[in-house]
């Protein structure tokens, strides 16, 4: 399983084009502490409830809402994604098979930090005092680097992610750009280090092929098999 993540993550790297702010190479150490109790991020809890009359309980964690934009580029009929190192994909594999959570000093050599770089859809958290479609907006344009009016972010779906722990809300958009619109490298902003990713759809139809395997989030492949449903066969005439 390694050996095939560490693949997808080279994969990834080698189809796309060059000018990236980062290669995952550059993160040089990584280690595992207690999360502070002022995290501005995650709140974890336990909620208690009685149902037919037996007290249960479930530990649970509240984190921030989102938004997902599907970016399609028909100026060269191509999908566009970023990547990005993400903690949580690479402490679920390097502590994988154990319940307890990642303690210390990674490997970095038996734990290279390409398995926790990500292929998603643009997108971000909800954390501005502004619409859900004017954030989508701002994540298209500071991640990808594309110039795009409000009204040409179509909603497609409002659900729910990770419902087993911690259930924050999430808005899916469609969004078509052309070259045109294309303002910046993108990126993202402060501290951020995002790499851009275009692939054809000829490539992207393989994440979502049965047996295929991807460190992006289900945001990612939901997105993408409703495109398939809807936009495809429009797009690529």
């Amino acid at each position: 399983m390694l050996k095939l993540l560490g693949s997808l993550g080279r994969y990834c790297c080698s189809s796309a084009k060059s000018g990236f702010k980062i290669q995952p190479s550059c993160i040089s150490r990584i280690w595992f502490g207690p999360m502070p109790k002022d995290s501005n991020w995650i709140k974890p809890g336990r909620l208690h409830f009685i149902e037919n009359d037996v007290e249960k309980q479930v530990d649970i964690i509240k984190t921030i809402d989102g938004v997902v934009v599907i970016l399609y580029n028909k100026s060269r009929q191509k999908l566009i994604f970023v990547r990005q190192f993400r903690g949580a994909v690479y402490q679920g594999i390097h502590s994988a098979g154990s319940s307890d959570m990642s303690k210390g000093e990674a490997d970095l050599q038996k734990f290279p930090p390409e398995l926790g770089v990500t292929l998603e859809l643009c997108g971000g958290a909800v954390d501005k005092h502004k619409s859900i479609v004017e954030i989508a907006k701002e994540e298209v344009l500071e991640e990808c680097g594309y110039e795009v009016p409000t009204e040409s972010l179509q909603h497609v779906y409002d659900y729910r992610s990770g419902i087993g722990t911690s259930s924050s809300a999430m808005t899916l958009f469609y969004c078509e750009v052309c070259d045109a619109q294309k303002v910046s490298q993108g990126g993202g902003v402060e501290s951020e280090e995002i790499q851009v990713l275009e692939m054809s759809l000829e490539e992207t139809r393989k994440l979502v092929q049965t047996g295929a395997v991807t460190n992006g989030g289900p945001s990612c492949l939901l997105g993408l098999l409703w495109f398939f449903l809807h936009k495809a066969p429009k797009a690529s005439t």
